[in-house]
């Protein structure tokens, strides 16, 4: 199942102690403080990396901490520094700090974003010693780590978007341009998370079906729509059975509107899908409904190769 939607707690590393410490051996009883300093502790970093499923590790593991710095010694021995944390989060994950409620998003494989800094470590009794105070008794305790208690919240980055209500044809749309193989069946609901496939260099995204009130969380809910947000063109399904095609074209575009109304900006292609349950007449009526619409629509059949080769470089189009 995808994990699109994870709460975590981003413990960055606390600095290590400095030292107390006066130098003591055979040569030397009542030597000067020689206190080390601690290491600074480890800080977090998000770094993107091209999985989608990379989610997925944050539903039993929801506590993600960097390393902690080593305490100074004797001796003036410095602390190892905590080693820095790097955690892969998907391309197009959107970090939300709940507590401050900035956010920003992760967009390529190669940028570190610091999400939490490590403590500084404290400084030894070395370091306080003076003309005054030649044995000072007392060093720095490291400082805490940052903590962060964050909201991820991933929005696929899909080149082509599959929209439409449940059974529309979306699956084995997405089944016959691409490799992909979803779950297809006659029944409402059987997508329960995005599908994607890549065709021609092009990322195809399968939403799951939206209803009615979908953007606001009847059904699946709104949980899918914000994948929709991301894609550069719509490919909106309606199935050729439907007794009311200019309702179902309608209701999926209100709800568009409903959750961003950006969204009917997008470019949009609509596709009258299973035209080979159709009469010829009773599917040119159909498809003249729907131009008055929208100019691109186009009726296809997974069993007419024809039409699923007509419908190819409007596909390509995406830039």
């Amino acid at each position: 199942m995808l994990v699109d939607e994870v709460t975590i707690t981003v413990r960055a590393g606390n600095g290590g102690n400095g030292s107390v410490n006066f130098k003591r051996n055979g040569q030397t009883a009542k030597g000067g403080p020689d206190g080390g300093n601690g290491g600074n502790g480890g800080s977090v970093y998000f770094q993107g990396v091209n999985d989608i499923t990379a989610l997925s590790v944050f539903s039993y593991k929801k506590v993600i901490e960097g390393e902690d710095g080593v305490n100074g010694g004797r001796q003036n021995l410095y602390g190892r520094n905590g080693k820095d944390l790097i955690v892969k989060v998907p391309i197009g994950t959107f970090v939300t700090d709940l507590i401050s409620k900035e956010t920003f998003e992760i967009i390529d494989e190669d940028t570190k974003i610091l999400v939490a800094s490590g403590g500084k470590g404290g400084r030894g009794n070395n370091e306080f010693k003076s003309a005054t105070n030649q044995t000072p008794m007392y060093a720095e305790p490291g400082e805490p780590g940052e903590v962060k208690k964050l909201f991820l919240e991933l929005k696929l980055v899909a080149d082509i978007g599959l929209i439409g209500l449940p059974n529309s044809g979306k699956s084995t749309l997405l089944s016959i341009l691409t490799n992909a193989h979803p779950k297809i069946g006659d029944y409402p609901f059987t997508t329960l998370e995005p599908n994607l496939g890549v065709y021609n260099g092009l990322i195809i995204s399968d939403i799951p079906g939206l209803i009615e009130g979908a953007s606001k969380g009847k059904g699946l809910g709104d949980k899918f729509l914000k994948h929709v947000e991301k894609t550069k063109i719509l490919v909106h399904c309606i199935d050729s059975n439907s007794q009311d095609i200019k309702k179902d074209y309608k209701l999926i575009r209100k709800e568009l509107e409903d959750y961003n109304p950006e969204l009917l900006k997008k470019r949009e292609i609509v596709l009258l899908t299973k035209k080979d349950t159709q009469d010829e007449k009773t599917l040119k009526e159909k498809l003249n409904l729907l131009k008055k619409l929208n100019k691109r629509v186009f009726a296809i059949s997974v069993f007419d190769d024809a039409s699923i080769s007509y419908l190819r470089p409007y596909l390509e189009e995406v830039s």
